[in-house]
């Protein structure tokens, strides 16, 4: 019990601070091991120096009996030096730079002579993972400063780490990479350790910029049972921390665009993810500072970052004699701090606050002209994150225990709206629009408010390392969603009414065409304009045993327990089952390798999202009601369906009967249209509830140093992955298969020359090809009605996936060469049946037939990155990106078949994210494929010798080469090159990888 007083001591004056303050998690360890250089044995009883100067850290500390020793709960400021005593003070390891929630391994190698024991910096191996059997990647302080990274942004510089590649997403704002393949809304980003997660939808909730990160890490495969809430990877940022020399660094960035940069026809990508044109130039300053508040003590590190975005589009209505160019203005704020403090021997506390704000300005017009969407259209997307954090950390001889609080906050408004009011679209006298004014014509606001506490214990005994942990994190979210409850309006202009508008010019307004009371072509207005949400909570519990076999021979067994509330949403029971088994195992050959297996079981966490759209999207009228209960009596639903808890009186737009805008009625007028309303889709809780998707995977690898700083690594992973979200249509009709025979090079000829698309689609309907929405309607197995809905959906958890891959690296750290750099090159395959929440079979409930390669399966992937120090001061980088093409999917061709519904289905809320349309006859899911992408980039970074050395000028090229890529690149799928028209017509290009650009920057540090 003595051993332990210290810790129940400070346990009290902690807990305070603990429970009061928000909290945060950067515990790291470190192992060092001694072996004999000669022999390979365990050198018991070495004795060991430990330092870390940036915040006074020295311990000495004997080996045991395996010729090991274990640090645990080290602070990850500055870096660390392991060295024997009886060595060199010169020598010793190279400096090691410890990441949170992991421990780096280090072996000394010595050689015994007549004199001494002579221990050097060559013989000492920390490239090699002598742990366990995590397979991960990990970009250093260092690296990140050097590798040419567009605007600073951390996430963007994975794609150079193994198993993590550019993504294709499914909207603009969606993350730009993806991991294993997989979606990138499922990756679990952290913070030390930390929740990071817009956990509404997916992503990172603050974008952590360069001058906060200390470090970035991709766990991809077979990670610590402390870590879950993900069946794919983590990416965990280990923020900057500061130490007892007072540090600062002020910088600005700029990115000139045009002409500088090379033309393109295709728009590019802001940090955000929206497209901006040739116009776009960004400015980006910011500075942070660190240094003790007292010595070896207490210290504090800080950032701020502003950056500027400029982008012109143009508005163009020749009908109303109107053009003119419209600017908008992106706005990122983003600031972070941490203080660190010992607060005994054994005690130690941390704080981290982050605040983001990112606006980004919709001012209307587009990029290309030929938008009539006025600046009163207008609106501003905003992104507003807050990150509170507090880790108390007890470090005693043989006990360590982390304990952490965190409250988080995410606003996202994806439109505030320039004018408000009513949205107005007006048709000309010829039928075309040529003016969309007033609001953006929805609403979309979603806020979440998260807690979150973590406690991890670490008990030394011996030959076993025992770790225990729990955690518990749960959201608040609220969503104002659904149409415009001040109405949208289609109205017809007459030419003198057109004339009447002119002067207005870009200021006109939907004021000043509803005041002339034209006729109205459709009036929707949304009736129930209400925010609504509900909580999800997520617990977690694990025991994990780090077990010595024998000094080279480690076992790691894991056990871990995963609940989260949202998988009894629907009425059923929760899904209290998640038990994850995780075993890894490391032997050391000899002093400089590792091989190393591990498998276990991986579960994610359910998706707010699916359950927020159950909301928005649900209603219980009764002819709706009516529908469900009918589907219980075929079986279709469950018996015990509890039909009040799968519903919801969601948001509605209805389209009231009018003539002209005065005689339109408002909103509150005509609430009772919810009975009589029909819809397209209407979405529902599963009655089932949901089951978490989880993840076997398995792992085997080997790293050798196979020379001074320079390590192998070759690794082969399967992942097998269950319980995948998409979407089941319970009112789906029966299949149908379009009559491929008759695609003859006559009735082709036919079908083009038809005189109408209405003759066309006549056509191909009695050629067998195309089905009609009436005889797709006719074996749905509930018939529409007023008041229902033709599509009844469900999010289900039933989906499949499989990853391959070899993945084979080449590491160089710099140690006091001249050069270092890394090559990877990775071999896999991802097959599924869902690439997204809202993806859907295309032909009935088939997903059989969906079964193929994701959205972003890559068959090679090469990435190689060489960082040159020739002179003093001067650092030259270059980095190279070569992927094998992205899956196309081969959809039919209007042209030919007059729709793209050959089954008669109809449109769907998913299609329009996942262009999970009909595909060509014949053709499977993703069975293109686009070519190669090779991108070169180039960074120049220059210390000139003034001011104390401390100025630094920088100078970034992206595709040196200007290549133009199809694929490979972070992408919307709605823009993608990857949908293409099957039937053998010529290839569209639709989008392009950025064209060569141009990034300038100085700095001044001391």
């Amino acid at each position: 019990m003595k051993r332990y007083r210290g810790f129940l001591a400070g346990a009290a004056m902690v807990a305070a601070v603990v429970v009061a303050s928000p909290a945060m998690a950067q515990l790291a360890g470190l192992k060092v091991t001694v072996v004999d250089e000669a022999t390979g044995a365990p050198a018991a009883d070495a004795e060991v120096v430990v330092t870390n100067p940036a915040i006074g850290f020295e311990r000495t500390l004997k080996t045991d009996a395996q010729g090991q020793l274990l640090l645990d709960g080290l602070s990850t400021v500055g870096s660390y030096s392991v060295r024997l005593t009886d060595a060199d003070p010169a020598t010793g390891s190279v400096p090691l730079s410890l990441r949170s929630n992991f421990t780096q391994s280090v072996t000394l190698r010595r050689a015994d002579t007549q004199d001494a024991i002579v221990v050097t910096g060559a013989r000492a191996t920390s490239g090699v993972n002598t742990v366990n059997a995590e397979v991960s990647g990990t970009l250093s302080a260092r690296e990140l400063r050097d590798l040419p990274i567009e605007g600073r942004d951390v996430v963007s510089a994975l794609i150079r780490l193994p198993n993590v590649v550019p993504s294709t997403g499914f909207f603009n704002e969606a993350p730009t990479v993806s991991i294993n393949g997989a979606n990138g809304l499922f990756t679990n980003y952290l913070i030390d350790g930390l929740d990071n997660n817009e956990n509404f939808l997916g992503g990172q909730k603050f974008p952590t910029p360069l001058s906060a990160a200390a470090d970035v890490t991709v766990l991809s495969n077979n990670f610590s049972a402390e870590f879950g809430r993900t069946a794919n990877g983590i990416v965990n940022i280990t923020s900057r921390g500061g130490g007892n020399e007072l540090k600062g660094e002020g910088y600005v960035l700029y990115r000139p665009g045009r002409p500088v940069d090379s033309a393109s026809p295709f728009p590019r990508r802001d940090l955000s993810g929206n497209p901006v044109g040739d116009s776009f130039s960004r400015i980006q300053g910011g500075g942070s500072i660190s240094g003790p508040i007292a010595k070896d003590r207490t210290f504090f590190a800080a950032s701020l970052e502003y950056t500027r975005d400029v982008n012109d589009n143009v508005v163009d209505s020749p009908a109303l004699g109107i053009i003119g160019a419209v600017r908008g203005t992106n706005q990122f704020y983003l600031g972070s701090i941490r203080i660190d403090h010992q607060l005994t021997d054994d005690w130690s506390l941390s704080a981290r606050f982050n605040y983001g704000d990112v606006a980004v300005e919709r001012p209307g017009g587009s990029l290309g002209g030929g938008s009539v969407s006025f600046p009163s259209a207008g609106s501003v997307e905003e992104r507003k994150s807050t990150l509170a954090a507090l880790t108390a950390v007890y470090n005693g001889d043989r006990l360590t225990y982390q304990g952490s609080f965190q409250f988080s906050r995410f606003n996202w408004d994806f439109a505030r709206a320039r004018a408000g009011g009513p949205q107005v679209a007006a048709l000309g006298p010829t039928g075309l629009t040529v003016a969309v004014v007033g609001d953006p014509g929805f609403v979309f606001v979603e806020t979440e408010n998260t807690y979150q506490t973590q406690h991890k214990f670490t008990l030394d005994l011996g030959d076993h390392r025992l770790k225990i942990g729990g955690e518990f994190l749960h959201s608040d979210f609220a969503l104002a969603g659904g149409g415009n409850p001040d109405g949208n309006y289609t109205v017809q202009l007459t030419q003198a009414q057109l004339n009447m508008l002119r002067p207005r010019g870009l200021a006109l307004g939907a004021q000043d065409i509803l005041s002339l009371n034209p006729v109205v072509a459709n009036y929707g207005v949304e009736i129930r304009p209400a925010t609504f949400g509900t909580g999800q909570s997520q617990v977690n519990a694990y025991v994990e045993d780090e077990w010595q076999l024998r000094p080279n021979l480690t076992a790691t067994l894991g056990l871990r327990w995963d609940y989260d509330s949202l998988s009894a949403q629907g009425g059923n029971g929760g899904d209290f089952n998640n038990i994850a088994p995780r075993f890894a195992v490391n032997y050391q050959p000899d002093a400089k390798s590792a091989i190393r297996f591990g498998v276990g079981l991986y579960y994610d966490k359910i998706p707010y999202a699916i359950i927020s759209d159950a909301l928005q999207r649900s209603t219980t009228s009764p002819a709706f009601v009516g529908q469900l209960n009918q589907l219980v009596a075929r079986g279709i639903l469950p018996a015990n369906t509890n039909i009040a808890a799968a519903t919801f009186d969601g948001n509605l737009t209805v389209n009231p009967a009018c003539t002209t805008v005065a005689a339109c009625p408002p909103a509150a007028s005509v609430a009772g249209l919810r009975a009589t309303t029909s819809s397209d889709e209407i979405r529902i809780r599963n009655p089932n509830g949901y089951d978490n998707p989880y993840s076997l995977q398995l792992s085997v690898g080997y790293q050798r140093e196979v020379a001074t700083n320079l390590t192998a690594k070759i690794d082969l992973i399967y992942n097998r992955s269950y319980n995948l979200v998409r979407l089941r249509d319970l009112n789906a009709p029966a299949p149908f298969t379009p009559n491929a025979a008759a695609l003859t090079p006559a009735n082709l000829a036919a079908l083009r020359a038809a005189p109408t698309n209405a003759a066309r689609i006549a056509l191909a309907q009695n050629l067998g090809l195309v089905r009609s929405q009436a005889a797709a309607d006719a074996t749905r197995p509930v018939l529409p009605v007023a008041g229902g809905a033709r599509q009844i959906t469900v999010s289900e958890t039933g989906g499949t996936s499989e990853y391959q891959a070899l993945n084979v690296q080449l590491i160089k750290e710099k140690g006091s060469d001249w050069f270092a750099g890394r090559v990877s090159y990775t071999l896999s395959r991802l097959r599924n049946d869902t690439d997204d929440i809202n993806f859907r079979a295309s032909n009935g409930n088939d997903f059989a037939a969906e079964y193929g390669p994701s959205v972003n399966d890559r068959s090679h992937v090469i990435s190689a990155t060489a960082y040159l120090y020739p002179l003093k001061g001067l650092t030259f980088t270059a980095t190279g990106l070569f992927q094998s093409g992205q899956p196309v999917n081969l959809v039919p061709d209007a042209s030919i078949f007059g729709t793209q519904d050959l089954n008669g289905s109809g449109f769907s809320f998913g299609q329009q994210y996942v262009g999970n349309a009909n595909r060509q006859p014949g053709e499977g899911r993703n069975s293109g494929r686009l070519g190669w992408s090779r991108t070169v980039d180039l960074g120049l970074r220059y210390q000139v010798p003034l001011l104390n050395k401390g100025l630094t000028l920088s100078a970034d090229i992206f595709n040196v080469f200007n290549a133009n890529n199809l694929s490979g690149f972070a992408n919307a799928a709605t823009t993608s090159n990857q949908v293409q028209f099957g039937g053998g017509v010529p290839f569209v290009q639709r989008n392009a990888g950025p064209p060569r650009q141009f990034q300038f920057g100085a700095s001044w540090s001391f």
